[in-house]
């Protein structure tokens, strides 16, 4: 976005109230929503330019800030902006979550926490804490997301990705139960083990048991027909526990297919 403009982005006129731009960017976003634009990586770089600008012209202070640098500076008032304003300055404090979430639950679209995964990298990292009456989310980035300098002054926590993912991390669940009496919430990891399949159950596909070594769980898995060596089945909330309350990760299963008797002889007689 080198000569990007929020409000033409969101299609708002510059006096537009609030209200105006969260219904503009809810339109946006049903629009460009990864679930309704697979493979299409103009519609992933759209949704990137509505999300940032949604999250500039939703908050007062930084929607004066950019306002106030680009009647001074004209178009190059984003570029100054920017320069001012990190990734993390500019989606910290957001609702955008609840956007997607409020997607989720009316058209069945993948909610916040996966389409972000996917959009900025795996690096993406967000905690959420709640009491009665107060709720909110942490959003951190990591490896693969693009960072812009720190606001000068600025305090608050290192941008390097390991101090925030472990160490950061650890700490802000202290600093919201222990001084706050809020608890952190922290999605867990995703699994990943191999099933082994003869070839008839990879040719025909059905309904197979199979024992979670992790969980000491014995799952039903449908395996469509016609899978191939390699692909990956995902079960959705069987990965590692979350923290605090937050949501399980998924577990991947890889797919290995048996070579049959025939085969293993045929293999052994080749030069």
């Amino acid at each position: 976005m080198a000569n990007g403009d929020y409000y033409q982005i969101l299609e708002v006129a510059r006096d537009a109230s609030h209200k105006t731009i969260r219904e503009a960017y809810r339109k946006l976003a049903f629009q460009y929503h990864p679930d309704r634009n697979k493979d299409n990586p103009i519609a992933v770089e759209k949704m990137k330019q509505i999300n940032e600008a949604y999250a500039v012209l939703s908050d007062p202070r930084k929607r004066k800030e950019y306002d106030t640098l680009s009647q001074e500076y004209g178009p190059s008032g984003y570029q100054r902006f920017r320069q001012a304003y990190s990734d993390e300055d500019i989606f910290r404090g957001s609702d955008i979550n609840q956007v997607f979430e409020e997607m989720a639950r009316a058209f069945g679209f993948r909610g916040f926490e996966e389409v972000f995964r996917e959009s900025y990298g795996q690096g993406y990292q967000s905690y959420e804490f709640r009491r009665p009456g107060v709720f909110g989310r942490v959003i951190f980035y990591g490896p693969g997301y693009r960072r812009g300098p720190r606001r000068t002054g600025q305090t608050g926590i290192s941008s390097t990705p390991a101090i925030r993912s472990g160490i950061v991390g650890k700490l802000l669940q202290y600093v919201f139960k222990k001084l706050w009496g809020i608890e952190a919430y922290e999605k867990g990891n995703d699994w990943q083990e191999a099933i082994y399949l003869t070839p008839w159950q990879a040719m025909q596909g059905g309904k197979i048991k199979y024992f979670h070594r992790r969980n000491s769980r014995e799952l039903i898995v449908t395996i469509p027909p016609g899978i191939r060596d390699g692909q990956k089945l995902r079960l959705r909330g069987m990965g590692e526990k979350g923290k605090g309350r937050g949501e399980p990760g998924d577990l991947y299963l890889e797919i290995h297919i048996k070579r049959s008797l025939f085969q293993k002889i045929r293999d052994s007689l080749r030069i």
